[in-house]
């Protein structure tokens, strides 16, 4: 018996990772990239938002498996090209670790990548198909 497929998600916008460092990496989501705290159920987990989004930090002490980490970079949509350039400028203002500098990409992407005070990759990328564009 053929299932149809239910209806589309609504996109991917919850991410959880699993952090060594708690104090530095709230003040690189929250204080540096914007997010708010939405929710801190206790010391060891806190549940960011920056609008449509979630990240869940959730305090591993020093048990995570680097070698063994699949996830290769997590991302932030810039609403217009040239917002990754003063994103790129401010991070790079607050010594945060650059992996990259600033790329433009064949199909109009722009984009860079960081790092987390965790080692976590970060992309901050303009990315046309889901980028509000001027509006």
């Amino acid at each position: 018996m053929t299932r149809l497929r239910p209806p589309a998600t609504q996109g991917m916008h919850h991410l959880a990772l699993n952090i060594e460092d708690m104090d530095a990496c709230l003040h690189f989501y929250r204080d540096l990239l914007g997010m708010q705290i939405e929710w801190q159920p206790d010391a060891d987990n806190i549940y960011l938002c920056s609008g449509s989004d979630n990240l869940a930090l959730h305090s591993a002490g020093k048990s995570i498996d680097r070698e063994h980490q699949s996830l290769d970079h997590l991302g932030f949509i810039m609403r217009r090209p040239e917002d990754v350039d003063a994103w790129y400028d401010f991070l790079q203002q607050h010594q945060v670790e650059m992996c990259s500098d600033v790329k433009q990409h064949r199909d109009g992407a722009r984009s860079f990548y960081c790092k987390d005070p965790d080692g976590n990759v970060v992309q901050i990328i303009y990315h046309p198909p889901i980028s509000a564009g001027d509006a």
